[in-house]
């Protein structure tokens, strides 16, 4: 890994910011292999090095990538005068890390939710041209039906002529109330619920179980969250939608 500056690193953390890190450095309660540090301006690699800091070792992150289990009440924005936003859920320490949301879900709607400072990945995964797959259990007021599959399978242009791409409808069960998972490549607004209603069946409850290769954590309790493991970022890094180019609509995994 190319050599951080010290200072950099620590503040990378969220625990601590440039000016307490250079204040630690400068008290020498930083250590290199053992060794005070000099300077903040120092620049190590921290792979390479083992750094601590008030005995602790310094878990470097070049970027962060976290997994929320999204309960409603919770806006997907990083401020947001209207409410409390997801970025309440985390600790201080990681709401200095410059943390935003992969997308967006509705205020009442729950379920998979990635948060990262990984700009590049994050526009690459949102992106029209990649199509990544969203995958959500909707429970809707009404019977679902076979010719609400086959809608969804065409392409449903909604009223004032907005047009969706095809999308996956599994239907789970199918009454006064019926369960189903959508599959959606893109993200319009409210697009799942606005689909739904267009179609007389509208949501009662909506939760995101899945983005791309990644599947919601079950083990994760509403409100909860963890960080990807470094395999699941390389999955999300490496994911080609096998759907993209399909003219019928996507199977949910």
């Amino acid at each position: 890994m190319e050599k951080q500056r010290l200072d950099k690193m620590i503040a990378s953390t969220g625990k601590w910011t440039r000016r307490e890190a250079k204040d630690l450095i400068r008290q020498g309660r930083v250590l290199v292999d053992g060794v005070p540090a000099r300077s903040a301006e120092e620049k190590t690699d921290p792979e390479a090095s083992e750094i601590t800091v008030n005995g602790e070792t310094l878990r470097y992150r070049r970027h962060t990538w976290i997994m929320l289990n999204k309960p409603a009440g919770y806006l997907s924005a990083t401020e947001d005068g209207r409410g409390r936003t997801v970025l309440d859920l985390l600790p201080q320490d990681l709401r200095r890390q410059g943390l935003f949301p992969v997308g967006r879900l509705d205020k009442d709607t729950e379920g998979l939710l990635l948060l990262t400072n990984e700009g590049g990945l994050a526009h690459d995964l949102l992106s029209p041209r990649r199509h990544v797959d969203k995958v959500y259990y909707a429970r809707v007021a009404g019977r679902l039906t076979e010719a609400d599959r086959a809608a969804f399978a065409a392409g449903v242009t909604l009223p004032g002529g907005l047009a969706c791409l095809p999308a996956g409808l599994e239907i789970l069960s199918a009454g006064e109330e019926s369960e189903a998972h959508v599959t959606l490549r893109e993200g319009k607004f409210h697009q799942v619920k606005r689909m739904l209603a267009y179609l007389g069946k509208p949501v009662l409850y909506l939760e995101r179980v899945r983005m791309g290769p990644l599947a919601l954590d079950r083990a994760l309790p509403r409100g909860a969250f963890r960080f990807l493991t470094e395999n699941e970022v390389e999955r999300l890094r490496r994911f080609d939608n096998p759907t993209k180019n399909a003219k019928s609509s996507p199977k949910t995994q």
